[in-house]
C-alpha cells in the first residue's frame, strides 16, 4: 500500500512538474496548454451542463474548470505512476497521449497562437523527464530504518520539489503573459473621443435604498458569461471588422476609422439567458459605440437576408435577428463601458450591445466579423446545442430588499427590486405578501425601454416569516408570467420569490 501511495504522489508530481512548465512556456508563446484543454471542454459541453457550471458557480465557473482540469491532470498523473510501477512504457504511452491531447486542443483553437504546440509538448516532455527520475525511487524506497528514513525523506524531497517547482512555473507563467499585460497598457493609453450624443440618467431613476442594486452597475460588479476560457489579447492596432455575405459591398474597419465615427452614447441592460429567475446576471452600463445599422446601411443589405452571424477573435458565434440590428435601437459596436475603454474581460477592444436580446444570440465580444445571412443558413454557436434561435428577453423582476433568508426587524420598512424587458419597457410591478392581495409598487423613472427599472412598496412588517412574491407587467400590458421555466432553451420564467423572518 506504501508503495503504491508513493507510485501515485510521483506520478502527480511528474504531472504537476510538467504542467507547469507547459504553463510557463504557454506565457511566452502566447497559449495556455490548460486553457486549450478547458476551452475544447467548454465547446464539448452539452447545454445541461453550462446550465449546472453557472448554476453551481455563477461568474465563477471559469475558475471551476480550471481547478477542475488541473485536478483531472494530477489524478492521470497519479494513474501514471501506478502505471509506471508495472510497465514505465505503458506509463511514458498515458503522457505522450495526454500531450497531443493537448496539442490537439491548442492548434484547434480559432485564435490558435503559431506555437501554440509548443506549450503542450513542453508539458508533455518535463512530465516524461519527472516521471522517470520519481518513479522508479518510488519503487525502491525502504520503508524501514535508520537508512530507510533517509530514503524516504530524499523521496519526499524530489516528489515535493518537482511539484513546487510546477507550480511556481504555473504562477510565473499566469505573471508573465506578455500577452495580457501589452493589452493591458494600450487599454490603459486609449483616450476615447467624446460622444456626439448622450445620455442623461434622471434624477428619479435611482431610487438610493440600501441592498438595491443600483441602477448603473459598476464596471467591477457587472456580470461576465461567455465561453472564453483564456480571456483574449487583442491589440487595437490589428483590430479589424469585416461585414461580408449578403450585401451589396463588402465593408472593412479599422480601429483608428472605427474612433473616428460620430460614436454615440447609450444606456443598455444585458442580460444573460441562463440568469434564473431572481438571479444576478444582469447589469445596466452607459456604452459608447457606432451604430451597427449604418455600417449594414454602407455595405447594403440584401432584401432576402434575416440574420447577421457575429464572430469574435476566440471563434464564439451569434445569430442575430437583421430587424434589432437595423431598427431605431441602440444596437452599437462598443468601445467604452462606463466611461472608460471596454474592460478586456468584457471585449476590448469591441463588443456588440443590442437591447432586447439575450446575450448569447447578440452580445458578442472581441468581435472581428459580421456576416449577413439568414437563419436557414447559418447557426450560432449555442443553437445547434439546443438553444432558441432567436432569443428575445422576456419580462421579468427580482426582489432585492429584502433579501432571501434575510431577518428583518419589525415594523415600517420596504420591499424593493427591479424588472425589465428591454426594448418594451415595464408599466408597473405588483407585490403580493403571504398571499394577499396584489399592491401596486412605485416605480422609479425609467431611463429607457432598453433599461431596467427601480420598484419599491412601503410595509409595515409584523413579527414572523412572510413570503413576498413580485410580478411586472410590460407596457405591453402583458403581466409576467407565473409558469416556471428553466434557463433552456429561451430563458428562465416565474415569478421571484423570497421568504424573510421578521422579529
Amino acid at each position: 500500500m506504501r508503495t503504491r501511495a508513493r507510485a501515485a504522489a510521483a506520478g502527480a508530481a511528474s504531472a504537476a512538474f510538467g504542467a507547469g512548465l507547459g504553463e510557463l512556456a504557454g506565457a511566452l508563446v502566447g497559449a495556455s496548454p490548460i486553457a486549450a484543454v478547458g476551452g475544447a471542454l467548454i465547446d464539448l459541453a452539452p447545454p445541461w451542463g453550462k446550465d449546472l457550471a453557472i448554476a453551481l458557480f455563477g461568474t465563477g465557473d471559469k475558475a471551476a474548470l480550471v481547478t477542475a482540469v488541473a485536478i483531472a491532470l494530477l489524478l492521470i498523473g497519479a494513474g501514471a505512476g501506478l502505471l509506471a510501477r508495472r510497465s514505465m512504457g505503458a506509463a511514458q504511452a498515458l503522457v505522450v497521449v495526454l500531450g497531443l491531447v493537448g496539442a490537439v486542443a491548442a492548434v484547434s483553437r480559432a485564435d490558435a497562437a503559431a506555437l501554440a504546440v509548443v506549450a503542450p509538448a513542453v508539458g508533455a516532455g518535463a512530465t516524461l523527464l519527472a516521471l522517470s527520475l520519481l518513479a522508479p525511487r518510488a519503487v525502491t524506497a525502504p520503508s524501514a530504518d535508520d537508512a530507510a528514513g533517509t530514503s524516504r525523506r530524499t523521496f519526499l524531497l524530489w516528489t515535493a520539489g518537482a511539484a513546487a517547482t510546477g507550480a511556481l512555473a504555473a504562477v510565473g507563467g499566469w505573471a508573465l503573459q506578455t500577452g495580457a499585460r501589452a493589452a493591458t497598457a494600450v487599454r490603459a493609453a486609449i483616450t476615447l473621443p467624446r460622444a456626439t450624443t448622450t445620455v442623461s440618467v434622471p434624477a428619479g431613476a435611482d431610487l438610493g435604498i440600501p441592498q438595491l442594486a443600483p441602477v448603473i452597475t459598476p464596471t467591477s460588479d457587472f456580470y461576465r458569461i461567455d465561453t472564453a476560457l483564456a480571456v483574449p489579447q487583442i491589440d487595437p492596432a490589428t483590430w479589424h471588422l469585416r461585414i461580408h455575405g449578403k450585401v451589396d459591398t463588402e465593408v472593412e474597419i479599422g480601429w483608428d476609422e472605427l474612433l473616428a465615427l460620430p460614436l454615440e452614447e447609450s444606456v443598455t441592460t444585458l442580460t444573460c439567458v441562463s440568469n434564473e429567475v431572481g438571479g444576478d446576471l444582469i447589469g445596466t452600463a452607459r456604452w459608447l459605440g457606432y451604430p451597427i445599422r449604418h455600417l449594414l446601411s454602407r455595405a447594403g443589405v440584401q432584401a432576402d437576408a434575416d440574420m447577421v452571424l457575429s464572430t469574435s477573435i476566440d471563434g464564439f458565434t451569434a445569430g442575430t435577428p437583421l430587424e434589432a440590428l437595423t431598427d431605431e435601437r441602440n444596437a452599437i459596436l462598443a468601445v467604452g463601458m462606463n466611461g472608460e475603454p471596454l474592460p478586456i474581460a468584457h471585449g476590448f477592444p469591441v463588443r456588440m450591445v443590442v437591447p432586447g436580446l439575450y446575450g448569447y444570440v447578440s452580445a458578442t465580444k472581441w468581435v472581428t466579423d459580421l456576416e449577413v445571412t439568414r437563419f436557414a443558413d447559418a447557426q450560432g454557436y449555442w443553437t445547434p446545442r439546443g438553444w432558441s434561435e432567436r432569443g428575445p428577453i422576456k419580462l421579468a423582476s427580482r426582489i432585492d430588499v429584502p433579501r432571501r433568508g434575510d431577518t428583518v426587524a419589525a415594523g415600517d420598512t420596504v420591499i424593493a427590486g427591479v424588472a425589465w424587458q428591454q426594448h418594451v419597457g415595464v408599466r408597473g410591478v405588483q407585490v403580493q405578501i403571504d398571499g394577499g392581495d396584489w399592491q401596486d409598487a412605485t416605480l422609479a423613472t425609467a431611463i429607457s425601454p432598453d433599461t431596467w427599472v427601480q420598484w419599491s412598496l412601503p410595509w409595515r412588517a409584523t413579527a414572523g416569516p412572510h413570503t413576498i412574491v413580485a410580478r411586472a407587467i410590460g407596457t405591453d400590458g402583458q403581466p409576467q408570467t407565473p409558469t416556471v421555466a428553466p434557463p433552456a432553451p429561451d430563458g428562465a420564467t416565474g415569478w421571484p420569490r423570497v421568504s424573510v423572518s421578521v422579529t
